[in-house]
């Protein structure tokens, strides 16, 4: 049975699939910019919604932080860059592939 967890790092812009405690894929993300910056700390995932529209991509997948989510994106060449509200954004395949692999309840970390 898998065990997986998910820890995403905003200075080199990348979110690790983990299981048990071994990185087993990573994905390029786009982060919150300066004035809007990705919160740290430990969550979960808490719920997902597919195609929600607009610049969320094909999939939204909400965080225990209310308001925040790792998310696709309309905007592809956003990703590795500070340039969200404070969302996680993926290119519309990984986030599907991140999401065929962890079920709500998953932790995330985001660390600085």
């Amino acid at each position: 049975m898998p065990n997986y967890r998910i820890i995403i790092d905003l200075s080199d812009r990348t979110l690790y699939l983990l299981d048990n405690d071994q990185v087993i894929k990573s994905y390029p993300v786009g982060v919150g910019k300066m004035v809007t910056r990705t919160p740290t700390g430990d969550y979960r995932i808490i719920n997902k919604q597919p195609n929600p529209g607009g610049p969320f991509g094909v999939l939204w997948m909400g965080l225990s932080k209310p308001h925040y989510g790792i998310h696709g994106t309309n905007n592809p060449s956003s990703i590795g860059h500070e340039v969200s509200h404070g969302c996680i954004r993926m290119y519309n395949a990984d986030v599907l592939d991140l999401s065929s692999h962890v079920p709500v309840g998953t932790r995330v970390t985001i660390r600085p």
